[in-house]
């Protein structure tokens, strides 16, 4: 009888364990946050897929192949937080930040209706209406942001919306640093 009087407490004291051990790793750095990428340090996967403003036209993978860094932005119409980053993508790309777009999981005309009316900061945006080259990059949803060296390795990957705060802390840094 006193067996099954301790198992709830057995269990209470090992979840307490295990939120302490989350609470110090948090504490030392490791932020659960962080969706790690286990394409870090490779080549983008190898695609071609149509282009958004022109389906006979296709992009493939080296558009990000080009010498120089770019950023490669996972966006869609249906995504509120895409528009909310949008105006800052704009000026990014004024500033001379190369830009090249994934149309995720998205509707052509809905998409170039929103680059007509809001600009399009992209150099390129590959129409990905599937999912297939967001699944390849290992994609959770829009918005995403991979930075890509010259020669079309991934250096980092952030989730969620680029902002001010965004590119100057963690973002420019690295894309900096590939110049």
């Amino acid at each position: 009888m006193k067996k099954k009087l301790l198992l709830p407490l057995i269990i209470f004291l090992g979840l307490i364990i295990a939120f302490v051990v989350q609470l110090q790793r948090n504490a030392s750095g490791n932020d659960p946050k962080i969706l790690e990428s286990v394409l870090v340090g490779k080549k983008i996967p190898e695609f071609q897929l149509e282009s958004l403003a022109n389906a006979q036209n296709t992009v493939n993978s080296n558009i990000v192949k080009t010498g120089s860094p770019r950023l490669l932005n996972v966006w869609a119409t249906w995504c509120p937080t895409c528009f909310a980053e949008h105006q800052y993508l704009t000026q990014l790309e004024k500033e001379g930040i190369q830009i090249v777009g994934i149309d995720y999981k998205d509707e052509r005309e809905k998409a170039l209706r929103f680059l007509n009316t809001y600009g399009d900061p992209y150099q390129a945006i590959v129409y990905d209406p599937k999912g297939s080259l967001g699944l390849d990059l290992g994609v959770y949803g829009a918005p995403e942001t991979f930075i890509i060296d010259g020669q079309g390795t991934i250096h980092y990957r952030h989730v969620g919306d680029v902002n001010a705060k965004v590119w100057n802390e963690v973002l420019k840094p690295i894309y900096d640093s590939l110049k």
